[in-house]
């Protein structure tokens, strides 16, 4: 833990329907920065810093400069810990740009002879500029060029050098910054068994291991969860104490789980103020997920660099950054001298998002090999798909809640009279955690549980009618002191939340919390009354104590998923108020059933004619639902199933455990994917065979009634018995298994094997064919980061980390989960997702030599909605329906534009107008006229009309204003107003397309706060050619700062036809659009500026006959 973030700004009034919280990142680093100000000043000035009295009073405005220079100390601090040495290379010359002070001596150079290219060096600075390569061995300099020539250059950490004096080995761990390559190197042990192959594999096993244990807990329990990997943990680094460190929805942090030697002091439940762990810090460990001090008293090593780097190193992924003193003197105050802290992520809403750390403390120096982090990290990304699952289970439950009370509150809205919802059971309470509730109504109040009285509620709503009248959603806040309610001061510590939702202009519903922070306790050591320095000093019991400072006079912060249940009852309750109920006449109703019973019996008609097996399940399990690709694959008819018991009479027995928890989790609301179950085959008389059967994998599907009710079960399924059969046949055949993966049989599947050392050791035709990399290609490359990872590139580290635990779980001889998802590109760009099946391969003794894959290709029209599939089906429809549904309002916009152009307006006003209607067209163009399919092909049907270069200006530069002054930053435009009013003929709007698209991703990806975005325009030559006269237009759009992300500009000039992302989707489309209009594009990086760089081509006249010859520059 450390001395690292917190507002006191911590509550959070927002309007009721806006689920962002409000208290934005760049005021949490302004606190931060002020903090790590104070903190420096004490150094300085030789004054003790009161740590408790900095987190508790508030900090005026930080400077700029202040927030600056904190984010450079954090990020690039020019310090690494003694525990290994630093160099940074340029690209690809391997030449020196910078080097740690102990480099020298960590690497033994001192010990060159005079012959040797470094001998006599007297200082680390004469390292600089030679090639890096020179230090080590010459197989070890061929791996780091071999590590250096791969795109994802960590896919192959670590890399094992050995010294060119000593031959002592090293771990040498590379990733990529903005000046070139930054190699960490840390002594590896001559005898330590994770130097080979086998011995990293060997520190995954026991990863292996800490995940089955994951795997074998029971769901529904986060408790348990975090209790099993603090204890593996634990016995994987051998730390005094491991903690599960839990980040809050208002940023602070709460121990939630802890083992610890017997003899030191508890931390579980300890509440951190949010400063404990600073944004800057959150976000670092987002790029590097394992952060190791291994001696907080160690004097760290600086970094001597090259006089041409313009600023210092950037240290953000290095495993050697040095931590600030401030953290090191937190850590020494608490006893802990060495520390490991390991990254939980899990998937948000439209992003990664750090939930906590796994934290461990040591009382003595530790260091742990780069191979047991790494096993670490990997069982960290096991745990955090375990957390998600529980996660999205408890949220899905949650909300699942409140639609039930939600129901049931607007029944009776329609039954009874609106004081129901509080008088009666459930109420308003229950829909989310509160203390009490309040419905103000007609002037009238009913109040349920620990609520102000009648005359407070009055006030508060008058206050709340007078100071957010405007807003008329309501508003959320944790602290009604802070948001300035006069009276909040007479609630005490009963009431300090609110949620106030407004049901009209004086009507509302409010929800009530109490303070939380007296109900909180810890259980450590009672401070001693000797101690009078306690208070201000950083150590956990002053975090504990500046928490409950802060935490004054606040209660638990509304969560997101409260206020939509809250927002949602709001708008049912408006819309039972303001519109009445119309009365239905028999016509309509008796059409309306009829349209439902042709709807039905049309689904019906769809599921019976399936290609794929569909059946069901009535809640006692007796089936119901039967199709005809389920009788073909059977032999059993619908008529003689029905009523049957599927895992009684149906299912064979190998099979009955895996249908019973399917059932078990659908009849609970929880679906599954994925699932194998073993069917038995039916003959004459409908007698089974049970000597053979069928294999179908499913994906359950709870049945509900119109209540909302659960009455049974849905399985859609995919035959797969044929590939079962030869998937069994090979495991039986074990030792001949080479007449099955050497096989050009059609009917074979892609079959891949790895050896003991996760190797790929096997790679057959149907793989070669499905991945277009051959055999001799893969084998003997690492499966995990080379075959999967820069050969076929995986789309989500969830499936690469899947993938792993299967493979390491079969090479460790554990139990190997029936099958799971991989999708990955292959080598055209195309994307595959496949249902994976790892079996164990054994010798002729019985022992473990390896693994063997089976893929079983998901078919579009095999009725498996996998998560992929059915995120990309829904993209698909609510693309279709924007783009339907917003053609509306653009005509309304359009006509409204007619009808101002024959108003009587300003220049000015018609200058905004053309503004706008050139974005009004620009979004037409877009939903009507984009086909992704010509502009791939470069055969997109191009427009031609007259047009001027000031009126595209306007309208790219009305996109970004609102971003650039968010972000307070300037936009520089050099251009000439000859240029600006010269008449061109073009597609004018598709050339607005482009240009905004550019202009959009340069402002984006711009520092901010107080920085700039430029724009240049300048002419070149005029052209005579193909009937017309052409001028050659240079744009450049340049921004400060280290430039777009590597990814991005990869995916807009790469020329395959392969997955993207969506930023570098438009960016590619709108390069290829732009190569069809005589253009193209280039990103240039600067010292210390990015621009894109666009070289066009633009008629100035039409129908000229020309020779094609140059005509001269009549523009400069």
């Amino acid at each position: 833990m450390g001395f690292e973030s917190s507002s006191s700004a911590a509550s959070n009034m927002k309007p009721l329907g806006d689920s962002k919280p409000q208290k934005s990142n760049t005021a949490q680093y302004s606190v931060d920065a002020g903090l790590f100000a104070d903190f420096d000043q004490s150094v300085y000035s030789g004054k003790s810093f009161n740590y408790s009295k900095s987190v508790i009073s508030p900090h005026n405005h930080v400077s700029d400069e202040h927030i600056t220079a904190y984010l450079s100390n954090i990020q690039r601090g020019g310090l690494v810990q003694p525990f290994g040495c630093l160099i940074a290379v340029e690209e690809p010359s391997f030449r020196i740009l910078g080097v740690s002070e102990n480099c020298i001596e960590f690497l033994g150079l001192l010990s060159l002879d005079s012959t040797s290219q470094c001998a006599e060096f007297n200082n680390v600075k004469g390292l600089i500029g030679i090639d890096a390569r020179t230090l080590f061995s010459p197989s070890s300099g061929a791996s780091l060029s071999k590590a250096a020539s791969f795109t994802e250059i960590s896919l192959l950490n670590p890399v094992l050098v050995h010294s060119k004096t000593t031959q002592k080995p090293f771990y040498a761990i590379l990733h990529r910054i903005d000046a070139g390559i930054v190699i960490d190197l840390e002594a590896a042990k001559s005898g330590d068994p994770a130097l080979t192959l086998a011995g990293a594999v060997q520190s995954q096993k026991l990863a292996v291991r800490a995940i089955s244990r994951l795997q074998s807990l029971p769901g529904g329990d986060i408790g348990a969860l975090c209790d099993t990997v603090v204890e593996d943990v634990q016995r994987l680094t051998g730390y005094d104490r491991v903690m599960v460190y839990q980040f809050h929805e208002d940023d602070h942090g709460e121990v939630v789980s802890e083992i610890r030697r017997s003899d030191l002091e508890p931390y579980l439940g300890l509440h951190y103020p949010a400063t404990d762990i600073p944004q800057a810090a959150r976000f670092l460990f987002k790029q590097n997920r394992v952060r190791m001090i291994c001696d907080c008293n160690a004097t760290p090593v600086k970094i001597v660099q090259s006089e041409e780097l313009k600023r210092p190193l950037c240290l953000v992924n290095s495993t050697l950054r040095a931590p600030h003193s401030c953290h090191t003197q937190y850590m020494a105050n608490m006893g802990s001298i060495a520390s490991l802290a390991l990254a939980i992520v899990v998937k948000g809403k439209d992003s990664s998002k750090l939930w906590g750390l796994v934290v461990g403390h040591h009382c003595s120096p530790r260091y742990v090999p780069f191979p047991l982090r790494y096993a670490c990290e990997f069982l960290m990304q096991a745990f955090g798909l375990q957390l998600q699952m529980e996660l999205q289970l408890t949220s899905q439950l949650a909300e699942k809640k409140a639609m039930r009370t939600q129901t049931l509150l607007c029944d009776m809205l329609l039954r009874d009279t609106v004081s129901a919802i509080v008088t009666q059971s459930p109420g308003i309470m229950d829909l989310v955690k509160c203390d009490g509730a309040a419905l103000y109504y007609k002037g009238k109040c009913w109040l349920v549980g620990v609520t102000p009285s009648e005359l407070q509620v009055k006030d508060l709503v008058n206050w709340l009618v007078e100071n957010h009248g405007d807003d008329s959603t309501g508003l959320t806040t944790d602290s009604l002191v802070d948001v300035g309610y006069p009276g909040a001061i007479s609630f005490g510590d009963a009431i300090c939340g609110v949620a106030a939702a407004g049901i009209s202009s004086k009507d509302f519903l409010l929800w009530f919390r109490s303070n939380t922070a007296s109900a909180m306790k810890w259980g450590g050591a009672k401070h001693h009354p000797k101690n009078k320095d306690d208070a201000g000093r950083m150590h956990p019991r002053s975090s504990f104590k500046a928490f409950l400072e802060v935490a004054k006079s606040r209660s638990l912060p509304w969560e997101i998923s409260e206020i939509d249940a809250i927002h949602s009852l709001r708008l049912i309750m408006r819309e039972s108020f303001t519109s009445s109920r119309p009365v239905l006449s028999a016509n309509v109703v008796e059409r309306d059933a009829n349209e439902l019973t042709s709807f039905v019996c049309e689904m019906v008609r769809v599921i019976e004619t399936a290609t794929a097996p569909i059946f069901g399940v009535d809640s006692s399990g007796c089936i119901n639902g039967w199709n005809n690709k389920t009788a073909e694959m059977t032999g059993l008819q619908a008529s003689e199933a029905m009523g049957k018991s599927l895992a009684n009479e149906i299912v064979q027995e190998e099979s009955r455990a895996a249908l019973e928890s399917l059932m078990c989790k659908a009849l609970q609301g929880e679906e599954e994917k994925n699932v194998m179950l073993k069917l038995r085959k039916f003959g004459h008389n409908n007698h089974p065979y049970y000597s053979s059967g069928v294999f179908v994998l499913v994906n359950s599907c709870t049945s509900r009634d119109y209540t909302e009710k659960i009455i049974g079960v849905c399985f859609v399924g995919q035959d797969i018995t044929s590939e079962k059969e030869i998937t069994d046949r090979f495991i039986r055949l074990q030792g001949d298994y080479k007449t099955i993966v050497q096989s050009l049989n059609p009917l074979i599947p892609p079959i891949f094997a790895s050896d003991e050392n996760a190797c790929c050791s096997e790679w057959n035709a149907a793989m070669e064919k499905l991945t277009g990399w051959s055999k001799h290609e893969v084998i003997g490359k690492m499966l995990p980061g080379e075959v999967f990872g820069v050969f076929c590139k995986v789309k989500c580290q969830d499936s690469l980390t899947k993938f792993l635990i299967s493979l390491y779980q079969g090479i460790a001889s554990h139990d190997i989960p029936e099958s799971s998802l991989l999708g990955f590109f292959n080598k055209e760009g195309k994307y595959i997702e496949a249902s994976l099946t790892a079996n164990k391969s054994t010798n002729t003794e019985g022992k473990v030599i390896g693994c063997f894959f089976f893929l079983q290709i998901i078919s579009g029209d095999s009725g498996l909605s996998c998560p992929g599939l059915k995120e990309s089906a829904q993209s698909l429809n609510e693309l279709t329906y924007m783009k339907q549904e917003i053609k509306n309002p653009l005509s309304g916009i359009r006509f409204a534009h007619k009808l101002l152009e024959s108003s009587e307006i300003s220049e000015t006003q018609r200058k905004f107008l053309e503004t706008s209607d050139a974005c009004e067209k620009q979004i037409t163009t877009i939903i009507e006229g984009t086909d992704l399919k010509s502009i791939e092909e470069g055969n997109l049907k191009l427009e031609t009309e007259e047009f001027r270069l000031e009126y595209i200006l306007d309208s790219i530069i009305s996109q970004v204003m609102i971003m650039l002054k968010e972000r307070n930053s300037q936009l520089r435009v050099e251009v000439t107003e000859e240029i600006k009013t010269l008449p061109l003929y073009g597609d004018r709007v598709k050339l607005q397309l482009i240009l905004a698209d550019l202009l959009c991703n340069i402002v984006n990806h711009a520092p901010f706060p107080d920085s700039w975005v430029g724009i240049n325009i300048s002419p070149g030559h005029e052209l005579a050619r193909d009937n017309g006269r052409y001028i050659h237009l240079q744009f450049r759009m340049t921004h400060p700062g280290k430039g777009l992300p590597s990814e991005m500009v990869s995916d807009m000039f790469d020329t395959r036809d392969g997955w993207v992302t969506p930023d570098g989707l438009g960016l590619k489309l709108s390069r290829k659009l732009l190569e069809q209009m005589n253009g193209r594009v280039s990103y240039v990086r600067e010292d210390e500026r990015c621009f894109f760089l666009v070289d066009l081509q633009v008629k100035t006249s039409l129908g000229v006959e020309t020779n094609g010859t140059e005509a001269g520059s009549s523009i400069k």
